[in-house]
């Protein structure tokens, strides 16, 4: 996180390093003006639950969810078409590391793999009946897939085989970030948050000290990154996982309960993104320093959230709810 305000007569340097050192670690909800937003509810044609969407580009974008939906959109969400999954098994995650290869991946061990741009897809075998809840890859070829009762695969060869790796822990792994081949983040419940530095040969729990579980992480450079989870959970790192500081959102003006932080995305090091339960919606420009107070952006939580860039994003939740989220410049 950048100090930019280091600046003026040596005599100030030690209190603003010291008075920097305060901020960073222990900032508060935004009282400075959030940037103007436009939202635009789109029609997805389903009232499935959509967990998760994926924008490769403004243009190309994919949900999946609940009864094996998968939808597709090649005009930036003006028209959704749902393409046959071959399944009706819940769908929780969508990953693209290109406009043709993706996977999707759900219940009981399931995880399919297209080649085409989502047109078509084809199964692939994991030796689980765990449910899988996020994917994440590097490259065409290297990933990996995490879930239920600490569940972590990883391939080399696109998916064709999949080789089980030993979390050393039964909670179960909602998502995954590698910042490379060998550097990775997978986050889960009862606060897990574990690292690798070899590809996952060795996994290595990093401490949070809170027992919330982590719904997301994302990183925005290799040593800064970010996990959120339930009842208002937001966690920083600076050194790059070895340790977690709670940056908890309050519950602010309007809300009864702290709500549940579902997906966090970065635009750039400066600006990211959150969002909820009951459609709440967070926004900061400082790198986190200040978070805009919660609002809802639509009745229905959303659980899918993806920037292709800085320019356009996408929500998706409950009831078949996808929202384009447009900053306004």
């Amino acid at each position: 996180m950048a100090l930019q305000f280091l600046l003026g007569h040596p005599i100030f340097h030690r209190a603003c390093v010291t008075l920097c050192l305060i901020m960073l670690w222990f900032p508060q909800m935004a009282r400075s003006a959030d940037s103007p937003l436009s939202i635009y509810t789109q029609v997805s044609t389903t009232k499935a639950t959509l967990l998760n969407i994926q924008f490769q580009s403004v243009q190309n974008g994919w949900a999946v969810g609940s009864g094996g939906t998968i939808l597709r959109t090649i005009d930036g969400g003006k028209k959704w078409k749902r393409v046959t999954s071959g399944t009706s098994s819940l769908l929780t995650s969508v990953f693209f590391v290109d406009p043709l290869n993706g996977w999707v991946a759900g219940a009981a061990g399931l995880l399919k793999h297209t080649t085409d741009g989502g047109n078509s897809w084809s199964s692939q075998s994991l030796d689980t009946q765990q449910p899988l809840y996020g994917i994440y890859f590097t490259s065409p070829t290297v990933g990996w897939a995490v879930g239920g009762g600490g569940t972590i695969f990883h391939t080399t060869d696109g998916g064709d085989n999949w080789v089980e790796q030993a979390s050393g822990t039964t909670a179960a792994l909602y998502a995954a970030h590698f910042r490379s081949d060998r550097t990775g983040t997978v986050v889960g419940a009862l606060g897990t948050v574990l690292s690798t530095h070899d590809g996952g040969i060795t996994w290595t729990p990093q401490e949070t000290q809170h027992a919330v579980t982590l719904f997301d992480v994302v990183f925005t450079d290799s040593r800064t990154g970010w996990a959120v989870g339930n009842a208002g959970a937001l966690f920083q790192t600076i050194d790059g996982g070895a340790t977690w500081v709670d940056h908890t959102l309050p519950c602010g003006k309007t809300c009864t309960r702290l709500t549940d932080l579902l997906k966090i995305r970065f635009t750039s090091p400066r600006e990211g993104w959150i969002v909820g339960e009951r459609g709440m919606f967070y926004h900061t420009t400082d790198a986190g320093l200040t978070w805009s107070e919660g609002k809802s952006i639509t009745p229905h939580s959303l659980f899918g959230l993806s920037f292709p860039d800085s320019t356009a994003g996408w929500a998706s939740g409950e009831n078949g709810t996808i929202v384009q989220l447009q900053p306004t410049r």
